[in-house]
């Protein structure tokens, strides 16, 4: 082992319990997109212990953060993604009271050396993945231009099962609010001076899914109806449905947006309605790709003792916000087990993980993983430059795959 690396290895587990009894602190405090107060406080203060210099709040988001410190030597600049928000109704089902743990270490050990080496260690605490209010805040910060200067993402997410997974590709998703207002009127006294915005949402839900017979299946549509109206004796004068408009790229994305959105007008066309198809908080971009950015941080994983799964190159299913960090610059999220057998995600089941044993030497794993694959790319530039190659072609390959 390099000294530097035995240093990062020694920083980590020298404070590994630090973060751990963070990640417990907030997993036995869970918080909802936008309301992440103490998660993101308590990490940034202890960034801010480690020698960071902290915004709070960062990117638009009042519970986002950017902890940044920045060598004397010049080198690349790295950034380690932190998700700290919980499932509403559930709480951490998703594990990201690990995740942002896991980051935050790996960011504070990368850091303990890199005066020795040159570069910019930076800590983005990114909240609401899972979506809600001001969600996905990933978007944002690029955006704001947090990543114009960044050289390349790192982030490792929880998973179950015996074995660990490496970087998946996964849909862009469009979040939006769809309404519509009308006219109230009595629906048996006279309903001939109503207009029914339920008609109209009505048929947009029944045109999406005559839409679907066109559609691939890179392309997935779901929504719900929230708001139909107040009483039967009543013509609806507003209603209001919730969408997820995904395709596994964002340029399909943009072109089924603008067909879901041509619905939306022909509804309120044909009932007489007014209409609005808006997002409801940030667009959610596809994954993009950067296989051997991947294969650096699978060599130490597996050094770690951990074993990799290899699947198939498919679209998952799902979406998240780290797609749009993949689209500007190099970004892994591999998956790092914290059980021994497959167990659902979004489940009490992983709620339970998240604060076991394992979960928490997961986060000396993963922050070993990460900070050892940061250190590797700092170490050498024609490497970083094949990784940035790397990138660049999956960016311009990604409708084909």
């Amino acid at each position: 082992m390099s000294e530097l690396k035995n240093q990062i290895s020694q920083f980590i587990d020298t404070n590994a319990k630090i973060y751990q009894d963070i990640s417990l602190a907030i997993h036995a405090k869970p918080e909802v997109s936008d309301f992440e107060y103490f998660a993101s406080q308590t990490l940034s203060e202890q960034l801010k212990k480690e020698g960071f210099e902290i915004e709070l709040p960062a990117a638009g988001h009042r519970t986002g953060f950017a902890a940044t410190y920045k060598s004397n030597k010049l080198g690349p600049t790295v950034v380690f993604l932190a998700e700290y928000d919980a499932l509403a109704g559930l709480g951490h089902g998703c594990g990201h009271n690990v995740f942002g743990a896991t980051s935050s270490l790996a960011g504070a050990a990368l850091k303990s050396v890199v005066d020795q080496i040159g570069g910019e260690v930076r800590v983005y605490g990114t909240p609401g993945e899972e979506g809600g209010q001001n969600g996905s805040a990933k978007g944002s910060f690029v955006k704001k231009g947090y990543l114009k200067d960044v050289d390349f993402a790192l982030c490792v997410h929880p998973g179950s099962g015996p074995e660990d997974g490496l970087s998946t590709r996964n849909y862009a998703c469009a979040p939006v609010d769809i309404e519509f207002w009308g006219k109230p009127a009595h629906a048996a006294g006279c309903p001939q001076d109503g207009i029914n915005a339920l008609d109209a949402q009505i048929l947009t839900y029944a045109a999406i899914g005559v839409l679907r017979q066109q559609l691939t299946d890179r392309i997935r549509i779901h929504g719900v109806i929230v708001d139909g109206g107040t009483a039967p004796n009543v013509i609806p004068e507003y209603t209001k449905a919730k969408y997820y408009i995904r395709a596994a790229d964002i340029d399909t994305l943009h072109e089924l947006y603008e067909k879901v959105e041509n619905i939306v007008k022909g509804s309120a066309l044909q009932t007489g309605c007014t209409s609005s198809m808006k997002l409801y908080q940030n667009l959610v971009e596809n994954m993009v790709l950067t296989p051997s950015l991947d294969a650096i941080y699978e060599k130490y994983i597996t050094e770690l003792g951990n074993t990799v799964k290899h699947v198939e190159d498919v679209v998952m299913p799902g979406s998240s916000d780290v797609g749009n960090i993949s689209q500007v610059v190099p970004t892994i999220q591999p998956h790092i087990s914290i059980t021994d057998v497959q167990i659902a995600g979004h489940s009490q089941d992983m709620v339970n993980a998240s604060c076991s044993q394992k979960a928490m030497d997961a986060i000396v794993k993963g922050a070993k993983a990460l900070a050892f694959t940061a250190l590797e790319l700092f170490e050498n530039p024609e490497e970083l430059a094949k990784v940035k190659e790397d990138h660049a072609w999956h960016v311009e390959h990604q409708k084909e795959n």
